[in-house]
């Protein structure tokens, strides 16, 4: 009897082993085949199941993820990100051009921009930031975006990818920035060493950066963009970009499109289809908050010279206050700054009322 229940035991502990062994290995395997649907695997791997890669590795399609290998360290912890992987050798490699380089290739060479930074970023990753929610077509439609390699279209991302940059900043936005990449890295596998990035920072000159002796002749450089064009610009409805200061004051003429300061990417169709109306001889500037990203890639490919110019005109108001802490901005939204964006009072400057050519708000 004592030799049967043994037995049993034996049997039934043998039996618990290989349940778990067939656990282990369909994980496994389900890490290294080649899923069909990248985007699944994305949402899968990405959102949910932090990781990291061995040595570092970030040039990888996600159709080809079978020819890596992750972080022993990450797999034995079950896809639990094992905080060993390094953030210098995951993100040194990469390319990414001075907000200056950025302002030549546009100016001499007039092509466009697109901009990602930490909000679109979170928006990949699959999380709500302040003024749009996530939304799954706007998440696939960013990482998309980020891969293409179209000649004329500059991809522009945060320099504070390159630790180095960070020696640039004050104490505060280099203590962000590192935490949110040791937070990130591991998601941000899919961005490439071999391309060519360009900077993000372009609008933001001022408030971040210890040294602002240069800063007049960024300027400068910065308003020849748009210097005798004419202009349509794409804004937020209480973003009034250019209002009540001279950063526009060079342009040849401007007309405005107005959409929702919240949230736009809600009634995204709407925006593009108005926005396609215009004539291609204009330039266009976008604020728009992450749905500016994709509007830009839109507009490109029907043939426009667009700018994603997202903070511009409230890092300009805060530079010719020369503040240096960010505040409020009377009559304009400011999204950074504690209720920057309520009670926002009714401005009185008609040249932008008449500006305007549509409203496009729900």
């Amino acid at each position: 009897m004592d030799v049967q229940i043994i037995k049993q035991f034996f049997l039934f502990f043998s039996i618990l082993f290989l349940i778990n062994l067939i656990k282990i290995n369909t994980n496994v395997l389900t890490i290294q085949c080649n899923i069909k649907n990248k985007y699944d695997y994305f949402n899968d791997y990405l959102y949910n199941k932090t990781h990291c890669l061995q040595n570092g590795q970030i040039n990888i399609d996600l159709d080809d993820f079978i020819n890596y290998e992750y972080c022993k360290i990450c797999l034995k912890q079950k896809m639990k990100y094992c905080g060993k992987c390094s953030t210098r050798e995951i993100l040194k490699r990469l390319k990414i051009f001075s907000p200056e380089e950025t302002l030549d290739e546009i100016i001499n060479n007039n092509k466009s921009l697109t901009r990602y930074g930490d909000g679109e970023f979170e928006l990949i990753f699959g999380n709500n930031i302040n003024f749009q929610k996530y939304n799954k077509t706007l998440s696939k439609r960013l990482f998309n975006i980020l891969q293409n390699n179209e000649e004329n279209l500059l991809i522009g991302i945060p320099n504070s990818f390159n630790i180095e940059y960070l020696n640039n900043f004050k104490d505060y936005p280099k203590y962000f920035w590192r935490k949110w990449i040791n937070k990130n890295k591991y998601k941000l596998i899919f961005l490439n060493k071999n391309k060519k990035y360009y900077s993000s920072f372009i609008t933001r000159f001022y408030m971040d950066y210890k040294n602002n002796s240069n800063l007049n002749k960024y300027i400068k450089k910065l308003k020849k963009i748009w210097d005798k064009k004419d202009v349509l610009i794409i804004e937020g409805e209480k973003s009034r970009i250019g209002i009540g200061n001279d950063l526009f004051d060079n342009m040849k003429s401007i007309s405005r499109i107005i959409c929702p300061s919240i949230n736009a990417f809600n009634i995204y169709d709407k925006i593009l289809n108005e926005s396609l109306k215009i004539d291609k001889n204009k330039l266009i500037l976008i604020s728009l908050g992450p749905s500016a990203t994709i509007l830009t890639y839109d507009l490109y490919k029907n043939g426009y010279q667009v700018i994603d110019i997202g903070h511009i005109d409230i890092e300009y108001e805060w530079y010719l206050r020369n503040t240096t802490s960010k505040i409020k901005i009377e009559g304009k939204y400011v999204n950074e700054v504690k209720d920057g964006n309520k009670k926002i009072k009714k401005i009185k400057a008609q040249n932008y009322y008449n500006q305007i050519i549509v409203k496009i708000l729900n």
